[in-house]
């Protein structure tokens, strides 16, 4: 993304180019048409006179026969063959139509998890992110109505109301668009039929027939939505059928623990009463005196008991942290995850269908939208931060799995998941040869302004990000036997970019 936006200003100066240079053309031109104009205005009030003067009879011929000529050759120059080359060669770098789409869906999911109204994010206003209004965009009624479409191309009619309602508010405030108020009307009262509103989709398709009365969808509704209306009146209905029918909300879900992550998400259910908080303590830790920690030990701090989460503060500097991305950056693409049923490494998308998500469940650890290995034989600095890991948990590491380096794009997310095999999964690891995962160490590269905590859906706790401190926890018992507690899932970025 950030490659895409220094892409994009190049362009922009290329087009400056451009621009300057169809300018300076047709000043040329202009100049040529002010100085003909002038000298024909004096011509034809005396044409035999003036045409006596064999100067200007040479000049006419001369006019005719070659300037002209030069002047169409200038008005036939094509001036953007530069921007064109330049726009050809950079469009392969461009998102395609399943980037923008995941694009969509992102601000979708960032307004489900944080409990935010459309309006918040078509204002640009979005919890930690900067008051100053350069760097903060605004969404057109273009934009949503825009993401309402996404949605609707999804059957989820639920975010399709919520776009469209907001693109025909901005609309009815004033501001100018390419789409008109019947089009997102005709979206609008479909999405709203089809959540069971049927009133509502009354309404919006008799606003719709007030501007357009010849429409034929809306005419046919209409009939539809008022016979049906009436019929559901004459029935004699419980209380409990009738608040079924005007039950409102998203999809249902594939992930049963939903409510509890987006909860903690947003910093809500913790589940840490005051006493056993009191029992969480900040020490200096030197790993039962490792020589290398004796003199300068770590700082070490509790962030959960139950199972115990402890975090590393200044544990790597700006400049690792620096290289580590540098290093990761040219090689970041879609993760992979272990598929169970095949035992081999498949590609991970930012969203797949409700069966696959299913399954996903069952992979060992479903990665974030793009992340690359780093071996220690690579840099020293790789090497160096695995014999840090090494030194302060006093682990082996020799058996461990190279780093992965992780990056968080729009909205991104790690759904629940446990990172060790389970017992109906005994080859989840049999391609790495490293056997289960016994521990997981976590370093944040980055600060995040808004979301992005690692949350642990079954204990309820909560972890955000610091840059330079490291996460750590067991997920095996000392018997081998995985530890369910450890279930946990990265919440989504609202605010700033996670490494």
């Amino acid at each position: 993304m950030t490659d895409l936006l220094f892409t994009e200003k190049d362009l922009v100066t290329s087009l400056k180019d451009y621009i300057r240079a169809e300018e300076n053309k047709l000043e040329q031109i202009k100049k040529w048409a002010d100085k003909l104009d002038v000298l024909s205005a004096a011509a034809i009030q005396d044409p035999e006179g003036f045409l006596g003067h064999p100067v200007n009879a040479f000049k006419l011929m001369k006019r005719l026969n070659t300037e002209w000529a030069e002047l169409e050759s200038l008005v036939l120059t094509d001036m953007s063959d530069v921007f064109i080359s330049n726009l050809t060669i950079q469009r392969q770098h461009f998102p395609n139509n399943d980037d923008q789409n995941g694009a969509a869906k992102a601000l979708m999911r960032l307004l489900d998890t944080y409990q935010l109204d459309t309006n918040t994010i078509s204002t640009g206003e979005l919890p930690g992110s900067s008051s100053d209004p350069s760097r903060r965009s605004t969404l057109t009624v273009d934009d949503c109505y825009d993401l309402g479409k996404v949605a609707y191309s999804e059957a989820d009619y639920y975010h399709t109301g919520l776009w469209m309602v907001q693109a025909l508010k901005q609309l009815d405030q004033g501001e100018t668009s390419t789409v008109d108020a019947a089009t997102i009307l005709d979206y609008l009262s479909y999405s709203v039929y089809q959540q069971g509103e049927l009133e509502k989709a009354l309404d919006f398709t008799k606003r719709l027939l007030e501007l357009d009365p010849t429409h034929q969808r809306a005419n046919g509704n209409l009939k539809y939505f008022e016979y049906q209306l009436a019929k559901q009146r004459k029935v004699e209905e419980s209380e409990e059928e009738a608040e079924g029918r005007r039950r409102k909300g998203r999809p249902d879900d594939y992930l049963p623990e939903r409510k509890t992550y987006e909860q903690l998400c947003r910093g809500e259910g913790l589940m840490m009463t005051p006493r056993r908080q009191s029992r969480l303590f900040c020490r200096y830790y030197d790993n039962n005196r490792h020589p290398k920690y004796v003199i300068g030990p770590v700082k070490q701090e509790d962030e959960w008991d139950r199972p115990r989460i402890v975090r590393y503060h200044d544990i790597v500097s700006d400049k690792e942290m620096e290289k580590v991305k540098e290093l990761a950056k040219p090689r970041l693409r879609r993760a992979t995850v272990h598929d169970p049923q095949t035992g081999k490494l498949t590609t991970a998308h930012y969203r797949v269908s409700k069966s696959q998500q299913l399954l996903m469940l069952k992979f060992t650890a479903p990665p974030p939208p793009h992340s690359a290995w780093l071996g220690a034989f690579e840099h020293p600095v790789v090497d160096k931060i695995n014999q840090r890991i090494e030194d302060i948990t006093g682990l082996d590491v020799t058996t461990a799995e190279d780093l992965q380096v992780a990056n968080y794009g729009v909205g991104g997310q790690y759904e629940p998941h446990f990172d060790f095999g389970r017992k109906d999964e005994p080859d989840a690891f049999e391609e790495l040869g490293t056997g289960n995962r016994i521990a997981t160490w976590l370093l944040y590269m980055s600060d995040v302004p808004a979301g992005g905590a690692t949350v642990f859906t079954d204990v309820g706790a909560a972890v955000w990000p610091k840059k330079g401190t490291a996460v750590f926890w067991y997920n095996l018992h000392p018997s081998g036997e995985g530890d369910y507690r450890t279930r946990h899932a990265a919440c989504p970025v609202l605010v700033g970019n996670k490494w």
